[in-house]
């Protein structure tokens, strides 16, 4: 039931899932319900989208006014009101976001510290949802954007509350008890912010006493990229298993992982994969995470929804074991090789408390010392961030159009050939149905050809197993990677605008210059990572779209060849040959049935007529009537085994006596 609200305070939209609010303006409010301090409702100006709870108040009738404080949503200057203290600190701290991990449903960032005792097998498959719902509305990129319409899914379906680690919390606390000079978003629910970018580049996050962990940024032939990672490696997916456990009541699917530097395979459920995004989501800020394959519901032990997901998971460990930061993740190592159950918890517990995440993963990178100009950098982001919104568009276009084309393949083409080939064996049986006019050789070829319609229908319903799905796999999976770059390039512009603002208050006077200059070398670092994540972009796509439209266009070829091949098959069929062989003796003015020697009886003229063998004959229009009975009366005779004699010998023609021919008038 829609409400009528007001605006207690201006809020600015920083993406196209918010909207802009001014103070005392007349909203409606969809819902009351609040999405983790969120309102879903439609300005003055007809503007649908969400906007900050306590920034509002709700006007009910017949009584008073009152904010819609909830708890969770953030206060009118971007502080976030809770009742809950994620650190333990104070009841003023603000409370750690909880993740969403991508998915529609939230995975609570404590679940697996409340019970030490967990052992993932009470886990049920249901509690994470990974599939990215579609809406009405445009959303990033200009695509349908996030369903609403449950709790969890602000503030944008392609990147998760990132939750900041105890440290980071409480060095935030200090910094806003001292006050920074820059001024600081008021949206705290920015992606900007929620990241821990804005407290990097302002300096409030602390340097480790030790780094156990750096990743190296190198000056390469296109500018900035990853430093190769020194131990390569790849990784295959393959024996999907059906499992069960407590006795058949639960059942799941576990896939067979084989790391090419580990010395034996390890078996994983999707969970497990699960957990592992939700660690790389939690912990690479500017790094673009593949997306999982999408969760379902119901018929998750259906063999093409099992063959779907394991080619997906393939794709997905690829691009994981080819990334030079993401392969060496010490998580994602111990994913692939631990073994031992014991292991793996203390793994996972470790990887759960990993204090280098979010604004203090970026203390991590070791950048060249290449001057590069930030205007510079700003254009390349720029240029890079109209690419990418083009090539969502046409992803989002090739997808579209190979899942219709897969759609007709299954149902329409398939159809449409049967009917034909149901239409030629009507006429068959038809004409069966006068015995003493029928042909048993043209009806039973006819039948054949309705056979081989039916037949080559079948190969098309079969045919998208070969290529349209690998497409559409290939797109799936770029539609993800596409889907995280708004939110990265809005760090990189969130730390241009910092560096703009403090030289603007260091020409002022208002701020140091060393102050300032650490702001921008800070910025430099978010620049060089973020164009590293570029070039590697664009390494994986031309190698991807190449394998893509190689294995396409092959499998293409191959489809043909074998519909020419099933055609060729129906046709060397003996009712077939038969029509045919009777088709050839009508044309040839009812010759017997050794009509074939009129080959070797025009071989016989050439040699004659001293021909070179294969030249056309100087009689164009004559009939094989008119050939025969010219060669009776020569009495020809043409060498039976032509293979064990030469050419010449091959068209040697005697005549018994002078008849006139050319050959002897010549």
């Amino acid at each position: 039931m829609a409400l009528k609200g007001r605006a207690l305070y201006d809020f600015r939209s920083e993406n196209k899932e918010e909207i802009t609010i001014h103070q005392d303006e007349d909203l409606v409010i969809f819902s009351e319900t609040s999405l983790d301090g969120w309102l879903q409702g439609q300005n003055s100006r007809g503007e649908t989208g969400l906007f900050p709870a306590s920034y509002v108040e709700i006007i009910r009738c017949g009584a008073g006014s009152s904010p819609a404080n909830y708890p969770g949503s953030p206060g009118p200057l971007g502080t976030q009101v809770s009742s809950y203290d994620g650190s333990g600190s104070g009841s003023g701290a603000a409370s750690p976001p909880r993740s969403a991990g991508g998915s529609g449903f939230l995975s609570h960032q404590g679940s697996f510290e409340e019970d030490d005792d967990d052992d993932w097998d009470d886990w049920d498959d249901g509690c994470t949802v990974v599939e990215e719902p579609r809406a009405g509305g445009l959303g990033t990129n200009g695509h349908p954007p996030l369903n609403l319409s449950y709790p969890g899914a602000y503030p944008s379906q392609h990147m998760a509350f990132r939750p900041k680690p105890a440290l980071e919390r409480q060095d935030s606390l200090a910094s806003a008890k001292r006050g920074s000079v820059v001024g600081r978003n008021l949206n705290r629910f920015s992606c900007f912010v929620r990241s821990g970018v804005e407290a990097f580049i302002l300096g409030d996050v602390p340097m480790m006493a030790k780094i156990a962990e750096t990743y190296s940024i190198e000056m390469g032939p296109r500018g900035p990229q990853w430093k190769a990672n020194p131990h390569p490696f790849a990784c295959s997916v393959e024996d999907p298993t059906k499992q069960t456990k407590f006795k058949g009541i639960k059942s799941y699917i576990s896939y067979k992982l084989t790391p090419t530097h580990a010395s034996s395979p390890v078996y994983r459920r999707y969970k497990h994969f699960d957990w592992l995004y939700n660690r790389l989501l939690h912990k690479f800020t500017v790094i673009s995470v593949p997306h999982l394959p999408e969760k379902q519901a119901t018929g998750r032990f259906e063999e093409d929804f099992i063959e779907k997901r394991k080619r997906r998971l393939i794709l997905w460990m690829d691009h994981m074991t080819s990334h030079p930061v993401l392969s060496q993740y010490e998580g994602f190592q111990h994913f692939l090789s631990c073994l031992d159950a014991k292991q793996w918890k203390m793994g996972k517990r470790r990887a759960e408390k990993d204090e280098m995440v979010g604004a203090s993963f970026l203390l991590t990178f070791q950048i060249p010392t290449e001057h590069q100009d930030l205007q510079d950098v700003e254009d390349r982001v720029d240029t890079f961030k109209a690419f990418s919104k083009k090539m969502d568009d046409s992803v989002l276009q090739l997808s579209t159009v190979a899942s219709e084309l897969v759609r007709k393949h299954v149902g329409g083409f398939r159809k449409e050939f049967q009917k034909l080939g149901n239409a030629f064996q009507a006429i068959s049986h038809a004409f069966q149905m006068d015995p003493p006019f029928s042909s048993e050789a043209l009806n039973s070829a006819i039948s054949h050809t309705g056979r081989t319609y039916e037949a080559v229908g079948e190969m098309f319903a079969e045919q998208p197993k070969n290529d349209l799905f690998q497409m559409l796999d290939t797109l799936s999976l770029y539609q993800g990677l596409l889907s995280n770059f708004p939110d990265i390039i809005h760090l990189q512009k969130g730390a241009f605008a910092k560096v703009k603002e403090s030289q603007r208050m260091s020409d002022e006077g208002r701020m140091a210059q060393d102050e300032a200059d650490g702001i921008r070398r800070r910025c430099r670092v978010v620049g060089f990572a973020l164009q590293a994540e570029m070039n590697h972009f664009h390494q994986r796509r031309e190698l991807d779209f190449k394998h893509m439209m190689q294995n396409y266009l092959r499998q293409q070829i191959l489809f043909y060849q074998r519909v020419r091949m099933e055609r060729g098959r129906k046709s060397s069929a003996p009712e077939v040959k038969e029509w045919k062989a009777g088709k050839r003796g009508g044309l040839a003015g009812g010759a017997s049935p050794a009509a074939p020697g009129t080959k070797r009886l025009t071989t016989a003229l050439r040699g004659g007529h001293g021909l070179d063998p294969g030249s056309p004959l100087p009689y164009k229009g004559t009939s094989s009537r008119w050939l025969l009975g010219g060669l009776r009366a020569c009495k020809v005779r043409v060498t039976a085994n032509v293979s064990q004699h030469t050419e010449a010998q091959r068209h040697r023609v005697t005549c018994a006596r002078p008849c006139g021919c050319s050959a002897h008038r010549g």
